[in-house]
């Protein structure tokens, strides 16, 4: 039985073939230390276990579930957005959970871009975007994230785009995988080029809690409404990857937009994972503040890392990841991940699968322990400088 053809050119997610690689190093005894994928190791808050266990015990809570979320949700992400991004949100009509972020993406390509609809996507970025709209049928026109300026959007080469010309952008800031941030300024720019280029802006923004002392929404910024979506989700602020609690947030045409494509592919959202999410959103600063502490500490054993091997860095990267610029005698990061992986059985992503501009990187995620990030330094370090 041969493929659909919206399948040519999409590949295996790369995590997803490289995993069955370290597995099968397992199985062999070598023991990879994994400091790959940005899946938190640590656990939600126990009084967000409880309130899924407690809600789990009901019989009428195992229901069937309404498409756009139980009222109480929505109203808790509106206070979270009013209360950490002073962003006002319309609990009624703006609100739409997801599963995830991943979900929400290609539910949006599905419902805005017809085949041949070109979108902009950054390079490097979040490999699911090129998919999403590849799944689509749309066209991916790929934006350079440089190394210079706060957020590396080059402004000058976009506004070269025709009017008409171009139907969505995937903005992600702070940035997977670089850390970069994005100032009001810089949003503020953004909004008036896509209101200038009739262009609706989706903002992925699930880091923005994670070592980042200035968590910042695009809809708190004048105008962004007309202009823009945001993705959040609880993956990362919360510690709860796997259980794929996410949410749109835009003016009620695009929720209405995307609920008509959503509400044709699941039946909404169990309720107790619901129920464990709004007590989640309720969480106090004690508890973001815990969490940065911990990252803080596992930073500077991957900071070691790199410098172990010869890797540069910039010191204002905010997100769960850190990512620095291999030695200049390699020819690109998949050569070095590779040489680390088989020489000291510790696995880095190598950057070029976000895209070409991250051939020349490597990405640590900080979803291991202090005392795992010290073990693969000292594997990498014990040895000699891999070449």
């Amino acid at each position: 039985m041969e493929t659909a053809n919206r399948l040519n050119g999409i590949q295996e997610y790369y995590f997803s073939a490289k995993l069955r690689e370290i597995e099968a190093m397992n199985q062999a005894g070598k023991a990879v230390i994994n400091l790959g994928i940005g899946s938190p190791d640590m656990a939600p808050h126990p009084s967000v276990i409880e309130a899924l266990h407690e809600n789990s015990l009901s019989p009428k809570n195992h229901a069937y579930q309404s498409y756009k979320g139980i009222l109480p949700l929505r109203q808790a992400v509106a206070d979270w957005y009013h209360d950490h991004y002073a962003a006002v949100i319309d609990p009624e009509t703006e609100i739409l959970p997801m599963m995830g972020s991943k979900e929400a993406l290609t539910h949006i390509c599905m419902t805005y871009l017809n085949p041949g609809d070109k979108v902009l996507i950054p390079n490097p970025g979040y490999p699911t975007y090129r998919s999403a709209v590849s799944l689509a049928g749309g066209i991916c026109v790929e934006y350079t994230l440089t190394d210079t300026g706060n957020s590396g959007i080059d402004l000058q080469q976009l506004n070269a785009i025709e009017k008409g010309t171009v139907k969505l952008m995937f903005l992600n800031f702070p940035h997977m995988p670089t850390g970069k941030r994005m100032g009001k300024e810089g949003f503020e720019q953004i909004i008036r080029f896509a209101k200038e280029k009739e262009i609706l802006l989706i903002h992925d923004n699930p880091y923005s809690f994670i070592l980042n002392d200035q968590p910042l929404s695009i809809l708190s910024i004048e105008g962004a409404k007309d202009c823009a979506i945001e993705l959040n989700s609880l993956s990362k602020s919360h510690n709860m990857a796997g259980w794929r609690m996410g949410f749109m947030i835009s003016v009620a045409a695009h929720i209405q937009d995307v609920l008509r494509f959503k509400s044709n592919m699941d039946s909404g959202m169990f309720l107790p994972l619901q129920m464990a999410a709004i007590k989640a959103l309720n969480l106090d600063q004690e508890w973001y503040e815990g969490l940065n502490k911990e990252y803080s500490k596992r930073r500077v054993q991957a900071k070691e890392i790199f410098d172990s091997l010869q890797c540069t860095y910039t010191e204002d990267q905010a997100g769960l990841f850190l990512w620095a610029r291999i030695p200049g005698h390699y020819e690109d990061a998949f050569r070095i991940s590779e040489d680390i992986l088989h020489k000291h059985n510790v696995f880095i992503t190598p950057g070029g699968i976000f895209g070409s501009e991250g051939n020349q990187y490597l990405r640590i995620s900080l979803c291991s322990p202090v005392n795992v990030l010290a073990t693969a330094l000292k594997r990498i370090s014990v040895h000699e400088t891999v070449q």
